[in-house]
This record gives C-alpha cells, structure tokens and sequence, in this order.
C-alpha cells in the first residue's frame, strides 16, 4: 500500500486504552476496531462539520483509492425523500467531496486553490437507498481516470465512484474539476475577486414549495417568472446548506437542486425520486445577474423512466445544463 500525503496513523484503541483502573468512567471498554469520525472539513471544502459526509480513505495505488462514508437518517436540506429513500442528492455531494479530499490530501493540492466543476453524474438504486433505523455506513471505490498536472501541480482532475452499502450497490457515478492557483483565479475573475460592489441580487420570492418536492420556502431554489417551466434561480446565500461558506459564484450544488426542482414541476409536481443526473457546467453562475432555469420534458418509451432536461442560462449564455431521469416517489 502506498502510505497517503496527509494522513497520519496514531495508536490503534486496544493499543491505548487505559486500564480500568485509571479511567475517569466505572467502567473501560477496549473496543477491537478503530472509532469513526469524519475527514477534516477543510479537506472537502465544508464549513460545518455536520455537512462532511466522508469518513475515511486509503490510497491503493496512483489511481485507486477505498473511502468511507456515512449518510445521516435525517439532514436539513439533504431531507428523505416522502420519508422513504434517502435523498440521491446527498450521493452527489458525497461524490463531490471525494475530489477535493484526494486534491488537498493526495495530489498535493495547496488550500487556497480554486476548484471549478465541470461534470457531475450520478446514478442511484432506490433499494439500496432505503433509509434504516441507523445512518446509512457506505463503502466508496475511486478510480482516477484522468490525473492532469503541469509540472508537479494538479491541474484536474476525473474520477468515478462506486458507493457500497453493505455490499450492494447503492449508488455510482463521475466526477471532473479543473483547479486553479490563486494567482490565477484573480487574473480570471479579479472584478468578483476584489470589487465589494458584486454582491448577490436581492431575494426573490420562491414558487410554493409543494410543488419543487420541498415542505420549506427556505430550500426553494426557484422562482416564477409567469411562463411555465421558466424561472429565475433564486440564490439566498444566507442558506447553511447551500452557501455553507462564502463564494463568489452559486455553487453547483445550487444548480443541482435547481435541476431537480425544475424536473419535479415538469413531470406534474409530484415528488419524483431522481434516479440519475447528468450535469454539465460550462461556467460560472455569477451572483449579481439574474440566471434563467428551463426545463423541457423529453419523450420516451412506454415503459422507461421520465426524462426532464434542465439548462441554466446567464446573459444569453449556457451556465449548466442537466438531465434529470426520475421515477415517481413511493
């Protein structure tokens, strides 16, 4: 095995565990295997420790690393969806978080640099999706397809993700970035960098929550603009899921939920459980314009799954497009 960059291996439990007789509680328990906590937040890029999905990870070789991964029974935003299957987007986010993660603890990646996505997909199987009387524990197999560098920095990065639950899977996909030094960045964006006059548009109102799959105002992405299936992203950066730290773009987790709230008013305005997303991100969502989300209903067979295609556009421009496939909730 290759030793990781980051990691340092301290004493296992049954190596340090005090005798029974000098612990401060009536009783010492030494366990047999190591306790579980998450990775660093730092290391994919959270703000609140509660929002770290990842658990653990072992480099295997240059490409292939084994991670751990634990899915809460109930979150805030990431919620069950109709109370039955967790929520195929928290698959996503924990596909995410792997690319940044190996970035920073494997590739050498310096904090400070800037990841921008490029493509996410993601596909789920609603039987394994189930949640129990105890948080989901996952196994995560990672093969880096393509490890870009110039010199001896990383330049980007795709990966795919194969999530294991018990054994079974749950859940696997694709994951490409492009990460950028700061120096670079500024030269890219020094008017989003440094100029406090680009801040976030004013709060727009959001369509009713019963109809994007969602009980709160608060997780609406999505306002009206009177045109059917035509809307206005609507971006609150007070969001503690969505806007966990600050940026200056709308993170792709908000084009996401975006992409899923449009399939959901598309296809009736049922909660859809989505069975599969395919994002492509072709640039930055600025925060001080208003983005336009379509979404269109594709044709299909009598017996597949819907299909809805969800685009984002900016200034004339395509900010992200994705389709979303969605079978009906339980």
């Amino acid at each position: 095995m290759t030793a990781s960059t980051f990691q340092t291996q301290g004493p296992s439990i049954e190596q340090s565990a005090a005798p029974a007789a000098l612990s401060p509680f009536r009783t010492a328990v030494a366990y047999d295997r190591k306790l579980t906590t998450t990775v660093p937040r730092e290391l994919v890029h959270r703000a609140a420790v509660a929002e770290v999905m990842l658990t653990d990870w072992k480099r295997l070789d240059d490409t292939r690393f084994d991670m751990t991964a634990q899915w809460p029974r109930g979150h805030s935003f990431f919620t069950a969806v109709e109370g039955v299957h967790h929520d195929p987007l928290i698959a996503a986010e924990t596909i995410r978080q792997i690319g940044s993660l190996l970035a920073h603890a494997e590739f050498g990646v310096p904090f400070g640099h800037q990841f921008l996505m490029e493509e996410l997909s993601v596909t789920v199987h609603p039987e394994q999706l189930e949640v129990a009387r105890t948080p989901a524990a996952l196994d995560l197999e990672v093969l880096c397809k393509e490890v870009k560098t110039r010199g001896s920095r990383l330049t980007s990065l795709c990966y795919e993700t194969t999530v294991l639950r018990e054994g079974r899977l749950a859940a696997s996909g694709r994951f490409s970035f492009a990460c950028i030094a700061p120096a670079v960045y500024r030269r890219l964006r020094p008017e989003r960098v440094f100029d406090a006059e680009y801040g976030p548009i004013p709060l727009t109102a959001p369509v009713a929550p019963q109809s994007v799959g969602r009980t709160s105002p608060a997780d609406v992405v999505l306002s009206p603009t009177g045109e059917p299936n035509h809307w206005q992203l609507r971006v609150d950066t007070r969001h503690p899921v969505l806007f966990d730290h600050q940026v200056d773009h709308v993170p792709g987790m908000v084009l996401l939920e975006a992409a899923r709230q449009g399939a959901t008013v598309a296809l009736g305005g049922s909660p859809i459980l989505p069975l599969g997303l395919q994002c492509e991100f072709k640039k930055y969502a600025e925060l001080d314009r208003p983005c336009l989300i379509d979404a269109l209903r594709l044709p299909k067979a009598p017996s597949a799954p819907e299909m809805v295609l969800v685009t984002g556009h900016q200034d004339g421009n395509i900010v992200f497009t994705a389709t979303v496939t969605a079978a009906p909730a339980a």
